[in-house]
Order: structure tokens, then sequence, then C-alpha cells
């Protein structure tokens, strides 16, 4: 990528909050990058000013009252292939950088970095296109070695993950069970591997899971 420092920059900031918005934006004028800076406070908004304006780097929330962001990044990305994404949020860096990753984020920044990192991530997405953390780095690392930190669906076997599919079907023991001919309380037992080799506690976490690694 070109660095974008000697032109002009249009930015995005997405955050239903307006102060973190503010924030921002204050941070990006003490860079003293020459910019102009749009700001959306929805998922219908940041999708308004993609197809409206040529956005260089859109920096977005991951979860706004209407969705999160993860399911449109594909559709920014169609819409602006050259736009690149700085997710910005406030949520755990851990394995769910590389969702939004995977999804077409450019970059995963927490909101808990101090300013300095905030101002070494933007400059790094202008300069290079992309910003990945030292966790996130790891994390990418150890996916190669081991894909089940990216798919934890991965961890299971061929039997449990037709279970899991099952149960976030909507079916219960009794219908999982007789569909393939088994006793009840080995359905139990399969469901209570499944959520311990996942990590979860509930149906509506695996319904989560194997929405985003299906």
């Amino acid at each position: 990528m070109t660095p974008l420092e000697s032109k002009s920059i249009n930015f995005l900031l997405a955050d239903d909050h307006s102060l973190i918005r503010q924030g921002v934006v204050f941070i990006i004028e003490e860079m003293e990058l020459d910019c102009e800076i749009y700001q959306a406070s929805n998922l219908h908004q940041t999708l308004e000013f993609i197809n409206k304006f040529p956005i260089d780097i859109a920096i977005i929330d991951a979860n706004f009252p209407d969705g999160n962001s993860l399911n449109v990044l594909p559709e920014i990305k169609k819409i602006s292939p050259d736009t690149k994404i700085l997710i910005f949020t406030g949520i755990d860096e851990g394995p769910q950088s590389l969702k939004y990753l995977t999804a077409g984020a450019n970059g995963f920044l927490s909101k808990m970095n101090d300013e300095e990192e905030i101002k070494d991530a933007i400059l790094k997405m202008v300069n290079s296109g992309a910003y990945i953390s030292p966790i996130t780095q790891a994390l990418l690392i150890d996916s190669i070695r081991n894909p089940a930190v990216s798919n934890p669906l991965l961890l299971l076997t061929e039997r449990e993950l037709q279970i899991a599919k099952m149960y976030a079907e909507g079916q219960g023991n009794l219908e999982i069970a007789n569909s393939l001919d088994i006793k009840q309380n080995t359905v139990s037992t399969l469901k209570k591997r499944i959520f311990d080799k996942l990590e979860i506690e509930n149906i509506v976490e695996l319904i989560e899971l194997i929405k985003d690694h299906q």
C-alpha cells in the first residue's frame, strides 16, 4: 500500500458513544494528519458513509445497538475494497481479534490501550494499511500451529460436531437421541463434553460459535 501521509486521508469513526469518537478525533488531530473525519453512530450510518465517500481508513467498534460489525465487514470490503478497517473495541482481544481479521478487518485494537499505542496503531494503518498488536501476532502464530485456536469447533469429533449442530438447530436431547438411535444419557454426556471442549456454558454461546465458524 502506498503511504497515505502525502495525501489527504478520509477517516470514518464508527462508534455509538460520541465521547469515544471525540477522543479519537483529538488523537488524530494531535497527529497533524491532513485528513477529513466522518463520524457514524451505528452500522447503518457506517454503510451509508462507505457508499457515499471514498473512505481510506474506517475505525469501527465491534458492537452497536443495531448489530455486530463482524457481520458487515464483508459488505464493507465488497463496497470499498481499498478501505482499511481498524476494529477499535472494548471486547477482549484474545481469540476475538482473529475472527475480525478473518472477516476482513486490517487491524484490531483494544480501547484499553494508552494514547501512544492508539496513535501507533493509526499511524501503521496510514502507512502500511494494517495494525497487528503483539497479542494478535502471537495468536496468529498459534493458529498456524494449532488451527483450533481460531476455530475451536476443530476440537470436536465428527459425532460431537454433528450433535452440536443439532443443538444449535433447536433440537433437544430426546430428538437427538431418536435421530441418532442412541440413548439420552449418551447425548447428555456428549453435550457436557462439547461444552467442556469449547469452554462454553449454554446453547446461546454454542449457536454463536457455530455461526461464526461455519
